[in-house]
């Protein structure tokens, strides 16, 4: 793999968990971030800080936008316009309009977009979509995946829906992409979400989604955000007619198989996992910028993620279930993923 030439758009959270993997693939790396954050992480990393976003993108092959929400939309585009690949924090964007604007500028200027679904390359999630596809669970009929963890107060747009779409499109739809991934198309979903930004203990939000698959697998996704002592958990559980496979990341380490499948001995792998997934995704992904292998997240698994939230928002909002818009322009309807 050659070295390749990042510009790293914002300074946060995000920001610091790349970097360290852009590194380690011996990128030259050069950020910019408009709240004064670039300096402090240039010093600490050995980076050199661009004075502004056209200076960041001047040189870049690739741009991995690590900034709020609001913003992916328009420094997606100006990256395009530079010349440059893009890595992109999810959500690629709050709406589907601009998610799809932003997939269909790319494959005009002959660029690659892809979404930062990070929990595509967590071990446990990869070797439970090897027992869905392997057909070791036999058939899926339901599914469920949680995630918990403390309220994003570190910055105010996460409180603000317009700005952050709250916890369906910020949190939850980690999960909502992982249930698309394993089960397919989802053809409705139906869900509710709460939250009172002024609880006597910190800040929460909830939120549950109902997804019928097209394959008429169904999903439920629930999330919460909770007040500052919360720890991070995800689960899920995954019923088939051959077996289930549940994990807590908290409870245990590994997967859990019980029913046929937990007779088959050493069929699931179910040990420590190793790698961070930030750094596989970097390097998958790097890969492809490079002319290598399609990754595992693609532009229109970006776009699909944010519909489906934006249906799920819709779906809270009115009390109803809403039917999810499958229908793909011809660039996004041919591109290969896995």
């Amino acid at each position: 793999m050659s070295r390749l030439d990042v510009a790293v758009i914002g300074a946060g959270f995000i920001a610091r968990t790349h970097i360290p993997a852009w590194i380690a693939l011996g990128a030259r790396i050069r950020i910019f971030s408009t709240d004064g954050q670039a300096a402090l992480l240039a010093e600490e990393f050995g980076l050199t800080e661009a004075a502004s976003l056209e200076e960041a993108l001047d040189w870049a092959a690739v741009a991995d936008i690590c900034t709020p929400t609001p913003s992916h939309h328009d420094i997606a585009l100006a990256a395009f316009e530079a010349g440059a690949h893009v890595l992109c924090e999810k959500p690629l964007a709050l709406t589907p309009q601009h998610a799809q604007h932003m997939a269909e500028a790319a494959h005009k200027a002959g660029r690659l977009l892809y979404p930062g679904h990070v929990v595509r390359f967590f071990p446990a999630y990869v070797r439970l979509r090897d027992a869905v596809t392997s057909g070791a669970l036999g058939r899926v009929a339901v599914a469920r995946f949680t995630r918990a963890g403390r309220y994003p107060t570190w910055s105010s747009w996460f409180a603000d829906p317009a700005l952050s779409g709250g916890i369906v499109t910020d949190q939850m739809l980690h999960d909502i992409d992982i249930a698309r991934w394993l089960f397919g198309e989802v053809a409705s979903i139906h869900a509710a979400q709460r939250g009172n930004p002024t609880a006597p203990d910190g800040p929460v939000a909830t939120g549950s989604a109902t997804l019928t698959h097209e394959s008429g697998v169904i999903s439920q996704v629930l999330g919460a955000w909770g007040p500052p002592a919360t720890p991070f958990r995800y689960t899920f559980h995954v019923a088939g007619s051959d077996g289930t496979l549940t994990h807590d990341s908290l409870a245990h380490p590994s997967l859990r198989v019980s029913g046929n499948l937990a007779a088959q001995g050493d069929g699931v792998p179910t040990g420590d996992f190793g790698e961070d997934p930030f750094a596989t995704q970097i390097r998958e992904f790097a890969a492809a910028f490079q002319g290598g292998p399609t990754p595992r997240a693609s532009a229109r698994d970006g776009v699909a993620a944010v519909r489906i939230a934006a249906a799920a928002r819709q779906s809270a909002a009115t009390g109803l279930a809403v039917t999810v818009d499958n229908t793909y322009p011809h660039p996004l309807v041919e591109e290969n993923h896995r």
